[in-house]
């Protein structure tokens, strides 16, 4: 598996403010992606995202960069937008009435979700700088396989802190896109839970069947990923049903979720763009 590379200088030569210095490089040196240490963690990830379909680094931000992106978040958590509880299919998409009521395509699911759109996070924000820097990005196409990655150019969604308050909750879904990452900033005090299936459908078998029993009560084959404040997770959404449970208590569950794709240029919808943060531009 190649390893992406970019010009970073190194620990001894970073200015202080070098988005670098915002991870913990002891325990995870993303910033010499040629190095042993590097190379064996990013195969370490690269396995475990392939053979579970999540990878998660706990303590990967400092904790210094963790208390700064957490009030940061806090402060722009009042300016999310939430269009309040709404139903949607966890295919993401109208329910199709030509199936029989029953079926997966055709259940509707709770949700509801604040988010802050990424040209509301200013510039030069410890948030900003990290999802902004290069080497973030060659380490995540190193981990994913890909020769390269590319941020989202969407003014909106690009990078997004998703605000869930008490009642909140994220419906079973499969994403559109191959993986995202997400640094969890500041967790609910009760529920909030990320509960995932690995790899119940494929691109030849959509299972219907293993989907219906999920969604008729059975969670045998549920995993509960244990997210800490300042672990970097990935996952791989697209086969992967998922969902946040509800959210219990005063305290806003905060994530920031960074946005990718593999090919450049990638901007979302205006109908998403409108559902999710109440505006086009």
């Amino acid at each position: 598996m190649s390893v992406a590379t970019s010009a970073v200088p190194s620990t001894a030569q970073m200015p202080a403010d070098h988005p670098a210095r915002l991870v913990d490089l002891a325990r995870y040196p993303i910033h010499d992606l040629q190095s042993a240490e590097a190379r064996t963690l990013v195969q370490r990830c690269h396995d475990e995202l392939v053979a579970t379909g999540s990878c998660m680094l706990p303590g990967f931000l400092t904790a210094e960069a963790l208390a700064a992106m957490r009030q940061e978040a806090r402060e722009l958590a009042p300016l999310a937008y939430n269009e309040g509880a709404a139903k949607g299919t966890a295919y993401l998409d109208a329910p199709d009435k030509s199936l029989p009521e029953d079926h997966p395509r055709r259940r509707m699911l709770r949700t509801s979700v604040g988010a802050v759109a990424y040209d509301l996070v200013p510039q030069g924000s410890p948030l900003r700088r990290l999802y902004e820097w290069d080497g973030l990005n060659d380490f995540i196409a190193s981990v994913v396989g890909l020769p390269n990655i590319y941020r989202y150019a969407d003014p909106l969604g690009a990078l997004n802190i998703a605000a869930m308050k008490c009642g909140d909750e994220l419906l079973w879904h499969f994403d559109q896109t191959d993986f995202v990452t997400s640094i969890l900033l500041e967790p609910s005090e009760q529920g909030g839970e990320f509960e995932y299936v690995p790899f119940i459908r494929s691109d030849d078998d959509e299972r219907y069947d293993r989907v219906k029993r999920l969604f008729d009560g059975d969670m045998s084959e549920v995993i509960r990923l244990d997210l800490e404040p300042g672990a970097f997770a990935f996952f791989k959404g697209r086969h992967s049903i998922h969902r946040v449970t509800p959210i219990e208590g005063d305290t806003t569950r905060l994530i920031a979720l960074l946005g990718y794709d593999t090919k450049p240029g990638t901007v979302s919808s205006e109908g998403l763009k409108q559902r999710r943060y109440g505006r086009i531009n």
